[in-house]
Order: C-alpha cells, then sequence, then structure tokens
C-alpha cells in the first residue's frame, strides 16, 4: 500500500476551481473518481489526516499512487465530466448501479432485419426494447395475448431460417399469431410497423389502439362483416386485460418516475416504478456495493446519472417528473442535465403527502424487500467463492492472494490451425473483458509444450511493453485545452487527459497462471515467465486425466479432495478456457475450409473472386485464360489481370505440374 504523502501535491498547486479529479494505482488504472466545487479544498481534505479517514475512503488512498485533476467552467460541466470518466474507466471506488437480473422482461430486438418479441433476463443489450419486469407467469400471459393482435415475430434464429428455406411457416404462423415474414406474408416494412405498434401499446399508448379497433369493429358491424367484427371485439377484449393489470395510482396525465433507496453499512438497494399516464408501466432495481463513503442525496446524484445517461433509449423519454426520497447534491445542476437530454423541463422533486407520497413509501418498501433477498442469495455464493480461493492460496502455498488469475489452453485438430486461450478471473468470478486469444504458426504449433512456452511468452512480452509504455502520472492541475483563458500552475501531462486513454490490453498482471496440462506444459509455462525475468507470478496446470494440480519443477503433483470448493474453481476456470478455445478453433478452420487458390492475388476482393468465377465457370478455365480474356470480366483491369496470371502462375510451379486435389480444403485445382 503507497503512503498518501508520497504522492500528495502541494497546497498551493492545486486551483481553487471547480473541476474532477482521478486517482490511480501503481498500475495506472483509475480507481477512483471525483468532482469538487473547490478542488484545493476536496484534495486537501484527502492528505491532511489519512489516519482519521472513513475506512473506505482510508483504503482508497492507500491504494492510490498518483492523483490528477481537470479544472472546468462550471459545477455543470464537472457533473458531465465526472459521469463520462465513471462510464469510461469504471473506478472500483466508485459506485455502480448494478441491475438486479431477478426478474424477466419483455424484450423487441428493433435491432434486427424482423424484431422479435421475446422474454429476456440479464444484461441489456444494444437496439432492443424492455418492458417490465414481470413475474414469470404474468409475462409469458402478457406476450401470448399480445401476439394475437400484434403478430410479430417470436421464434429463434434457427426456426426462422428453416421456415424461410422450406417456404412453410411454424405453428404461429398457422393460428395468426405471427405475420410469417419469413414465408413473405408480410414485407419487412410491414413486419416493423408490427413491431412498432407493439413496443407503443407497452409503452403507454394503450388506448389509441383499442379506439382504433373500436371503430374498425363499429365499421365491420355497419358493413355486415361479422365475423370480422367478432375477431375484432376478441381483439379489443385482449388489450383491454393487458390493460387494466397496471393499476392507477396516479393522476391520468402523470408521467413520472418514482424512486427510492433502502440501505444499510455495506450496500444499497434501489427500485424504481415507472409511471405513465397514470400507470405502472414497468419497475427496476439495482443493488450497489457501498465502496464509496457517500451520503444518500450523493447516492442519489450517482442513480440519476446512470440511469438517464446510459438508459434513456432503453426506457424511452425521461418523464417530466423525477420523484426521490431526498433532493440530490448538485440538484440544480442535474435538472439541467436531465433537461438536456429531453429536450424538455424535467422537475426533479420530493414528495411529501398524497397519492405520490403513498406509491414512494410502496416502492421503498420494495427496496427493503430487494435487499433482503439479494443479501439472502449473495451470502452462500461470496462464502463459497471466498473458501475457494482460500483453499487454493493454501494448498499451492503462495503468499499472497488470489485476487486474479489466468488460465491458458491450446487447441487443435492434429496440429492444424492452433489456437490458445486466456480467460481471466477475478475475485472468483469471470471478467470477460479481459479475455483473450490467440493463433500460433511456425515452430511453435509442433507441439503443445511449444504452443505454451509460445503464447505465454506473448501475452507477458505485452505486459512488460504495455507496463514501460504507460506515462509517469504528474500530479497537479490538468487544464482543460477547451477553455479560453485557461491558466496552469504545474506542467501538465503530455497526454491530453480529456480524450479517451488507449486500453492496454495486456497491462495487469495475474497472481497465478493455470495452464491446461500436466508437467510439461507447466514446466514450459515457468520457463517464458523465467526468460522474460518475471518471478512474481506462479504457475500450475491441471492436468485432465485424473485432475491432479502440477508445480513447476516437481515431481509428484498436489492432489485436491475431490470436494474441495478450490479444485470446483480450477476445474471451472480449464473448462471455459477449453470453450473458449474451442470456439475460436472451430471459427479458424471454418475459414480454412473455404479458402481458394484466388485469395492471394493483391487487389482480388470477395466481389471482384466471385465476377471472375462467375464468369470463366471454373479455376481451371480462369488458370488458361491470358490476361486480355481476364479482363472481360466484369471489374477485372489490366493490371489486376496480370497479377492474376503471375499468382496462378508461381502456384502452379510450387504445387507440382498437375494438382489434382488441394489437400488442405478440398478444392479442385485442375482436372
Amino acid at each position: 500500500m503507497a503512503d498518501p504523502a508520497s504522492y500528495r501535491p502541494q497546497t498551493g498547486e492545486i486551483p481553487t476551481t471547480p473541476g474532477v479529479y482521478r486517482f490511480r494505482d501503481p498500475h495506472g488504472r483509475v480507481i477512483y473518481v471525483g468532482k469538487a466545487k473547490n478542488l484545493r479544498s476536496r484534495l486537501n481534505s484527502y492528505f491532511a489526516n489519512p489516519a482519521g479517514l472513513l475506512p473506505k475512503t482510508h483504503a482508497m488512498v492507500h491504494a492510490a499512487s498518483s492523483v490528477e485533476w481537470i479544472v472546468v467552467g462550471s459545477e455543470l460541466e464537472s457533473l458531465q465530466l465526472e459521469y463520462t470518466w465513471i462510464k469510461e474507466f469504471k473506478p472500483r471506488f466508485n459506485v455502480v448501479f448494478r441491475d438486479d437480473k431477478t426478474y424477466p422482461y419483455l424484450a423487441v430486438t428493433m435491432g434486427e432485419k424482423y424484431p422479435r418479441v421475446q422474454v429476456m433476463r440479464g444484461e441489456r443489450r444494444k437496439g432492443t426494447k424492455y418492458f417490465g419486469p414481470y413475474t414469470a407467469g404474468a409475462i409469458r400471459e402478457t406476450m401470448d395475448t399480445l401476439l394475437r393482435v400484434f403478430p410479430v415475430r417470436s421464434c429463434s434464429a434457427g426456426v426462422f431460417k428453416r421456415a424461410e428455406s422450406s417456404g412453410r411457416p411454424c405453428l404461429l404462423g398457422y393460428i395468426d399469431k405471427c405475420s410469417a415474414p419469413c414465408v413473405g406474408r408480410v414485407s419487412p416494412d410491414e413486419h416493423r410497423n408490427l413491431a412498432e405498434d407493439f413496443c407503443s401499446f407497452m409503452g403507454g399508448e394503450a388506448k389509441r389502439f383499442i379506439s382504433r379497433l373500436e371503430k374498425d369493429m363499429a365499421a365491420a358491424v355497419a358493413e355486415l362483416d361479422y365475423e370480422r367484427a367478432a375477431g375484432l371485439r376478441d381483439d379489443i377484449i385482449a388489450l383491454r386485460k393487458v390493460f387494466e393489470r397496471n393499476a392507477v395510482v396516479l393522476a391520468e396525465d402523470t408521467d413520472a418516475d418514482v424512486f427510492a433507496l433502502h440501505d444499510d453499512e455495506l450496500e444499497a438497494s434501489v427500485q424504481v416504478f415507472h409511471v405513465r399516464g397514470g400507470r405502472v408501466r414497468g419497475q427496476r432495481g439495482w443493488v450497489v456495493e457501498k465502496v464509496e463513503d457517500a451520503t444518500t442525496p450523493e447516492l442519489i446524484e450517482h442513480l440519476l446519472q446512470q440511469v438517464y445517461g446510459e438508459d434513456s433509449e432503453v426506457q424511452g423519454r425521461i418523464p417530466r417528473e423525477v420523484l426521490v426520497p431526498e433532493a440530490p447534491s448538485n440538484h440544480a445542476e442535474l435538472t439541467e442535465w436531465l433537461g438536456g437530454l429531453r429536450g424538455a423541463k424535467v422537475d426533479i422533486r420530493v414528495p411529501q403527502r398524497g397519492d405520490k407520497a403513498a406509491l414512494m413509501s410502496t416502492v421503498r418498501e420494495n427496496a427493503e424487500q430487494a435487499l433482503k433477498l439479494h443479501k439472502t442469495r449473495r451470502a452462500g455464493d461470496i462464502t463459497v467463492r471466498s473458501v475457494a480461493l482460500q483453499e487454493l492460496q493454501e494448498a499451492l502455498e503462495i503468499p499472497v492472494p488470489l485476487l486474479r488469475i489466468e488460465c491458458f489452453d491450446i487447441s487443435h485438430v492434429q496440429g492444424t490451425n492452433v489456437v490458445a486461450s486466456m480467460v481471466v478471473v477475478e475475485d472468483g468470478l469471470p471478467k470477460k473483458a479481459d479475455y483473450r486469444k490467440f493463433s500460433i504458426t511456425g515452430a511453435a504449433a509442433a507441439d503443445d509444450t511449444a504452443a505454451m512456452h509460445d503464447v505465454l511468452t506473448r501475452r507477458f512480452r505485452h505486459y512488460l511493453t504495455d507496463k514501460a509504455a504507460q506515462v509517469p502520472v504528474i500530479s497537479g492541475e490538468i487544464v482543460n485545452p477547451t477553455r479560453a483563458g485557461a491558466k496552469s500552475n504545474t506542467e501538465a501531462p503530455p497526454s491530453d487527459p480529456t480524450m479517451p486513454a488507449p486500453k492496454a490490453k495486456f497491462a495487469y498482471p495475474p497472481n497465478l497462471v493455470v495452464v491446461d496440462g500436466g508437467q510439461p506444459q507447466v514446466n514450459a509455462a515457468k520457463r517464458a515467465l523465467a526468460e522474460l525475468g518475471i518471478d512474481d507470478v506462479y504457475v500450475v496446470g491441471l492436468a485432465k486425466r485424473l485432475e491432479e494440480v502440477w508445480l513447476p519443477d516437481s515431481d509428484f503433483p498436489v492432489i485436491l479432495p475431490r470436494t474441495s470448493q478450490g479444485l470446483y474453481l480450477l476445474q471451472r476456470i480449464r473448462d471455459e478456457a477449453h470453450r473458449f478455445a474451442i470456439t475460436f478453433h472451430r471459427q479458424k478452420r471454418g475459414k480454412a475450409m473455404t479458402v481458394s487458390v484466388l485469395d492471394g492475388v493483391p487487389g482480388l476482393g470477395e466481389a471482384k473472386r466471385k465476377a471472375l468465377v462467375a464468369h470463366f465457370g471454373s479455376l481451371k478455365k480462369i488458370k488458361a485464360a491470358s490476361v486480355e480474356e481476364l479482363t472481360s470480366a466484369k471489374g477485372i483491369g489490366p493490371a489486376l489481370a496480370a497479377a492474376v496470371v503471375q499468382h496462378l502462375g508461381n502456384t502452379e510451379d510450387s504445387a507440382g505440374a498437375v494438382p489434382a486435389i488441394n489437400m488442405t480444403t478440398g478444392e479442385i485445382l485442375e482436372s
């Protein structure tokens, strides 16, 4: 841990203007982002008496090794820049609200050519509109009812492609719960209009659709078309059934988001009810670890920044009213910021009495129950992960906590298309953003040990390069170059801090490297680290046959009990690395199976290659054609034709006089 006095800036160097500051750790990672009306006053509070800081703030200033700041023109600018940096760097000591993924959502994939209605859980996807959440039973019933009126596609991609190729729709197409765009019953535009109507209805415009159907039903009755009128009547009943599920809680002209919070010393739970047209149209929940010593107004400020900064497109427009349990810090600036996002005035208020205060109480009760449920479910998970990491550390006699583990696996088929994978686990949980893939060629692809040595060498050479390339952070004022007239008391770092920092792919070393294999693979990995001068990373191997753990230069493996949580963790990491490597290997092998002799011609892209084959009909005729004959194909000029002739001539010379088949791809070269 660093001593805060070692990087404390001089008091006179810190400006007294509003600004945003960042603390960095010894690896250059941003671990905390904050803003202040007076930078000098705020930063001095961290260094004046570090022993008197609250525990989490004390841990932050001792984990950091440098601090930097940027001055801004107003508190609104500091609010915007703070949000941008938190979103970009995801600092570990900042509050980050994570969605409660317990409940399912009704989702419409508007980003696809043929939008699909489906039930979704988990992470939100770009281009998809979400409604809910609902209970599992209610969401199925709602979806089944609405597909009668809005027959949007709900099948998977595989079912859709099979129906498209066979020319016959699935069962839903026959019972009129799908408009069957797969067989051309409706055009893509007509199907998208159906999906937009579905979203509009779920977004609160139910009365418009019900009124339209009532007029159509009256017109059908007037024309004595009773069969159609009966169908419209049933559609109206179905829409009303869904519409009436949402109880009226406020006046019909009320559009508001109602937030409530319940917290303890370690975590906070937040719930929001989305009220549109006086009815509750959806609900969301977040649980956050209070790694930052934040007050309730500060938590609410961060919450509104995250919800409306990231998810305004998902949730639809920002409402006129945002109801919160306490006024957020920087209330005026936050109101102005939300108004700019909405394009109209936004009112952030604390309800004191009446229906809105009663609804706030209901939302608060939901937040309290959500926190209890979260703690009950999370307690077992945290305990198991902690036990697993502790068991591994003790069994392998590693003196440091296993905060980061990396696992490597090699995949190939009889020595062809050799690839490797690197998966990362931090605090016992996968960190997929740090997963990496490697292609292995040349002498390194000869066997698994050579491949493992090559991959570890490349991975840690990248680490050393990234580490050496990091610019030392200079504590001091960083001036925003966009502000006219701003002056600096100290020299600014050579890089522009207002621009996103380049991502260092391999900047952070693991505490433990796990390789898939036995003693040979482990020794190869350890040799690669030793050659690079790295001696603070521990290496083990997990052999598949008896699931024994091998250490470098050891004649006997470490045998973990079959019921050991540490062994289970190693197996999960190894299996994840194997899955990731297999996936990459299959992709690479699939591309190799479609390689053509024409692929290596300089300047000959896919479109021109297809035009050439279509014009001549076979590779044999292309090879027999002269430069003048090749130019008769669409898009082939004299220079490109000469390149084709030269390339095919070289290929024929190197392959022999009459090569019959390319044994790698199966392509017939000459008959």
